[in-house]
């Protein structure tokens, strides 16, 4: 581990270094997902057809989490790992082979599910690694990882692309049978707690936790603000009469200031209460994106991304972090899952309730809605923080 880095990432145990690394690798192959509507339209599939590959997509999201949680606590983290990663690289290939609008559609369900029951195992595997006060660091670190491959995989998309999509596919393929034979070689299976009888292994463990079903929904609101940036403020740039490049221009401002900053911020405010730093950085993530409702021009849309993307800086990896403090040990790979599912909501909704809000309803709603949403949520996750607090506390004492 460099000893350049700041002091928030150092320490932790080479597990959490191994799974940085290998995020990096996957998130590399991150390229057939934002180029999908050009290589459908590369194959004659156009229009309403094509809503039908993206909503098969969006609703691999939804399956994913829940059974990656499910398996990482029943088979292993790594088994769950191995079979989301190898999965996800042979429904690539079935989607650049297949040959009609529904088989591309069954194609890019398992692309989605299959790789969405990664994270969750991930999660859990790095919340086995570390103790609670370190976690944060830990999801940070995580997050740090998928915003470097992103960041680099944006601009090596666009070049493969133009060379033919077939690239796209075994750039992505290969990115995430890399990645498996990392967690084949160089991670190790922990030993878990023996779940109690009366959990069995479902998700009643989650449904009965009251505390969990509060946060849950709030981190819910707060991940659908968030997830608006990337679906409504290209409908922003469109309608203010700008070109596509200027939203690739938003995309890069959000990439430089996160990779750069997010490392130091993480070590700024490691020490202070960090639900008290989620509920600051998602109110400033609502700021921002309602600034966009005041922008006209490229300068205010720098400002609103400006703005959000600090926000994004605060609050990275806490809110998976008190996920995993408020599981019991044998229950992390499902409360990861059920965080994971949430996200797939959040995203899923912005998609679709974001975007219908905004064509129909006008954007200044979806704009005051975004402020005054993300700004409650975070008020009420503040009143939570002494419960929140109390369980970690006797998890520590437990443990």
């Amino acid at each position: 581990m460099p000893s350049s880095l700041p002091s928030s990432f150092r320490g932790l145990p080479p597990v959490v270094w191994t799974i940085f690394a290998g995020t990096i690798v996957n998130r590399l192959g991150y390229l057939v997902t934002p180029f999908l509507v050009f290589f459908l339209a590369s194959r004659g599939v156009t229009g309403t057809d094509t809503s039908y590959v993206l909503g098969a997509l969006g609703a691999g999201n939804l399956i994913g989490p829940a059974v990656g949680g499910i398996l990482a606590d029943r088979i292993g983290r790594r088994p769950t790992m191995l079979i989301g990663l190898i999965g996800a690289a042979a429904a690539q290939g079935a989607l650049f082979l297949a040959p009609g609008v529904w088989t591309m559609a069954a194609a890019s369900l398992l692309i989605s599910t299959a790789g969405s029951t990664v994270s969750p195992a991930a999660y859990a595997l790095l919340a086995d690694a570390v103790d609670s006060e370190r976690r944060q660091r830990a999801y940070a670190l995580f997050g740090w990882g998928v915003n470097i491959g992103t960041a680099v995989a944006g601009v090596l998309g666009g070049y493969l692309a133009a060379h033919g999509y077939w690239l796209l596919f075994a750039v992505d393929a290969g990115s995430m049978l890399l990645y498996a034979v990392v967690v084949a070689t160089r991670l190790e299976e922990p030993t878990r707690a023996a779940t109690k009888e009366k959990d069995g292994l479902g998700y009643g463990v989650v449904l009965r936790d009251r505390l969990a079903l509060l946060l849950l929904p709030l981190f819910g609101i707060q991940l659908f603000v968030y997830s608006l940036t990337e679906v409504a403020l290209p409908l922003a740039v469109r309608d203010s009469g700008l070109s596509p490049a200027v939203y690739g221009a938003m995309a890069a401002v959000n990439a430089v200031l996160v990779v750069a900053l997010q490392p130091f911020v993480t070590a700024r405010l490691a020490k202070l209460p960090q639900l008290v730093v989620q509920s600051a950085g998602s109110a400033l993530i609502a700021v921002g994106v309602a600034l966009t409702g005041l922008a006209d021009g490229i300068v205010g849309y720098t400002v609103s991304v400006v703005v959000w993307s600090l926000g994004e800086v605060v609050v990275a990896g806490i809110a998976a972090g008190v996920v995993a403090n408020l599981a019991p040990a044998h229950a992390r790979g499902r409360y990861q899952g059920a965080f994971s599912w949430t996200w797939g909501v959040a995203r899923f909704a912005a998609l679709t309730v974001g975007v219908a809000a905004y064509t129909t309803l006008g954007p200044g709603v979806l704009w005051w809605t975004a402020l005054l949403a993300g700004s409650a949520a975070s008020a009420a996750t503040l009143a939570l923080v002494p419960r929140v607090h109390r369980r970690t506390a006797a998890h520590e004492l437990a443990a």
